[in-house]
């Protein structure tokens, strides 16, 4: 299927256990049937198995599969920034005051301002654009780098950056050479870029100096290339035999284990995870101990890594949206409404008004199941396992709606870009007027038993407080960030969907610890209802997706009646959907945060490149400083509070 030619795939069980004789395929060939039986008959007859395993292939093709055309797109070099317009705006007359020299390029495209910057300034004008009170840029949303095979300078970093405050964005992108790839950190002008500079570290082999742990993230420590270059063939792939034992240095340990000779000591190194229950099979966690108090920890991640961008370049636009169900999978559906969107942006179509009305509904539902999963399985890690079960009731509801709407109850595949894959049900208010009803019953539920419980508040007040300034920093969006006291939520800051004619309140809580979240969470849920309950009584009739015949399926009597229908089918099944070259960032406000997708297009029907801004990621990574001097029982309180996706996090 769409995961075979995927580095993070074993393709055969020959590589895991040993066998005689390995049919690749599924199903095998008959000729590579008829060969296997023939070997086996040899072995059987010979009395000794092999102790490598026979791989059997259909004749002519002896040696392992690999693309023939792995560079055909990418051979003449591409200049993506030739589509774009030059343009003018204050951020960048407020930087060539400063930096003059070092700006290469400006350019815009769909209101999106883009700065190719050189490499040797980028700390001090990072630091500048932070600093400068005109342009505040207080936040980095995301950081990646672009591989342009055949053009010179063959790869970019790409720096996403936002005001809380202001509320505008900018784009700096910085050309490297693929014999000098090195550029300077700038983890100490936002917290926040530490791990997205080890994810292009990892899958770029981009080098950023000063880095304080520039390590793999998402693929393991024996991977020994880059994967998302193009000229990396997906199916190529390094097995990992054994774990990394420590995610410590040796200096480390020996810095923080000041007591290791003596026989009464209390410290340790305690490994948590991946196979745990509070870690929820994906997460590890090293700990570095005294006794029951955390002086150092340390989170290793990529246990559940799927290779989406990779996959996505490799796939059409349409084809793209089955993997985004995958991303937040306890929410998917709001990630097909954020990738659809980015594309939608790219092409500048518009989402007709019921589509955007239904999207609205169900994203908020989305918002709400999520929440509660959230809720419920922090409080069972903490022992309270009776408000999961409530909670999952109206979870299952709520999948009940979904399932009417497209057939499926987890991942959903139900956006199309440009609006829906069909019309909501006919009773489709009715089934929302039930959830709204059955909902705040078991909400009180859990409202009564916990919000004022003694146990509750004594494990959750003051664990793993963030304040405000720290939040920014590490890149904080969603729910975390809010219950820190910052009211920053894309809904009102730059609205899609038409949340801007609904009344809603944004909940805030200045506490910054896990009950502050859970607090911020419950809250949420009831506004996310108060939205749903204006539109569904305002809900517009007509088309559920764009007449644009550039992007849309012509209607089936169009297809089996005229020429002109039959060929326009043809071409987007056969072509796929093509946008303008050109790059373009958009974001929702998901249940977790700012989800954002970064898009390239090379004019093709494939994304020349993907780059998702999952909201965990930057919320984790502070993990380490957020849980120093807390005890173990409350890493367990603290990592259920922020709600860590592994779908989302390690894609």
């Amino acid at each position: 299927g769409g995961f075979y030619r995927a580095y993070h795939v074993v393709q055969g069980i020959d590589e895991i256990i040993p066998v005689d004789v390995f049919l690749p395929g599924c199903p095998p060939t008959p000729e590579a049937l008829i060969d296997a039986i023939m070997k086996i008959q040899l072995i059987a007859q010979s009395g000794n198995g092999r102790p490598r395993p026979a791989v059997c292939r259909p004749p002519g093709c002896e040696k392992p599969y690999k693309h023939k055309s792995l560079n055909k797109w990418y051979a003449a070099g591409l200049d993506l920034q030739s589509s774009l317009e030059e343009t003018d705006s204050s951020i960048v007359q407020r930087l060539k005051e400063k930096f003059a020299e070092e700006i290469l390029r400006v350019e815009s495209l769909r209101d999106e301002i883009s700065i190719t910057l050189r490499k040797e300034k980028i700390r001090q004008i990072c630091q500048f654009l932070k600093e400068d009170a005109e342009l505040d840029f207080d936040m980095l949303s995301d950081l990646c780098g672009v591989d342009y095979l055949g053009r010179t300078p063959r790869f970019e970093v790409v720096y996403n950056l936002y005001s809380v405050k202001k509320k505008h964005r900018v784009r700096l992108k910085v050309p490297l050479d693929e014999n000098e790839l090195f550029l300077s950190s700038v983890v100490t002008v936002w917290q926040g870029a530490n791990w997205f500079e080890r994810e292009a570290f990892d899958l770029f082999g981009i080098v950023f100096d000063e880095h304080p742990n520039l390590t793999n993230i998402l693929t393991h420590h024996r991977f020994r290339s880059n994967a998302l270059r193009k000229d990396y063939d997906a199916g190529e792939r390094f097995l990992l035999d054994r774990p990394l034992e420590s995610l410590f240095k040796p200096k480390e340990i020996e810095k923080e284990m000041t007591q290791k000779d003596d026989p009464l000591g209390e410290e340790m190194v305690l490994n948590i995870g991946p196979s745990h229950p509070a870690t929820h099979g994906t997460l590890r966690l090293q700990l570095i101990l005294d006794g029951e108090t955390i002086r150092r920890c340390r989170a290793e991640i990529g246990y559940l890594h799927r290779c989406f961008e990779k996959m996505s370049e490799t796939h059409t636009y349409h084809q793209v949206i089955p993997y985004t169900d995958r991303l937040n999978y306890v929410s998917p559906f709001m990630n097909n409404v954020g990738y659809c969107m980015a594309v939608e942006k790219l092409l500048g179509i518009e989402v007709p008004p019921r589509a955007r009305r239904i999207r609205l509904i169900l994203s908020e539902f989305n918002r709400i199941i999520d929440h509660l999963v959230c809720i419920g399985a922090n409080l069972v890690d903490l022992g309270a396992l009776t408000n999961f079960w409530y909670f999952f009731r109206p979870r299952e509801e709520v999948y009940t709606l979904m399932e009417a709407c497209c057939g499926a109850r987890l991942t959903h595949s139900y956006t199309r870009i440009g609006g829906l894959a069909n019309d909501a049900p006919h009773d489709f208010k009715d089934q929302v007027e039930y959830l709204l009803k059955l909902i705040p019953k078991y909400m009180a539920d859990v409202d009564t038993l916990i919000t004022k419980n003694r146990i509750f508040i004594r494990r959750a007040k003051g664990i793993s407080r963030v304040s405000a300034e720290d939040a920014i920093a590490w890149g904080w969006t969603g729910p975390c960030l809010r219950a820190s006291g910052v009211e920053y939520d894309v809904r009102k800051a730059h609205p899609y969907c038409d949340y801007d004619e609904f009344e809603f309140d944004i909940p805030i809580d200045t506490g910054g610890d896990v009950y502050s979240r859970y607090l911020v969470r419950f809250e949420e849920m009831r506004q996310s209802m108060r939205i749903i309950r204006q539109a569904i009584d305002n809900m517009p009739d007509g088309a559920v997706i764009t007449d644009d015949r550039r992007v849309a399926l012509p209607p089936k009597d169009k297809v089996y009646n005229t020429i002109e229908g039959l060929m326009n089918h043809f071409k987007l099944i056969i072509d796929g959907i093509t946008p303008p070259r050109g790059e373009v960032y958009s974001c929702i406000e998901a249940a977790n945060g700012e989800l954002g997708f970064y898009i390239v297009s090379d004019g093709t029907k494939n994304p020349y490149r993907i780059k998702v801004r999952p909201p965990c990621f930057a919320i984790y990574q502070a993990i380490d400083k957020i849980m120093e001097g807390h005890l173990v029982a409350d890493l367990v309180a603290a990592l259920g509070s922020l709600n860590i996706v592994a779908g989302e996090l390690d894609r």
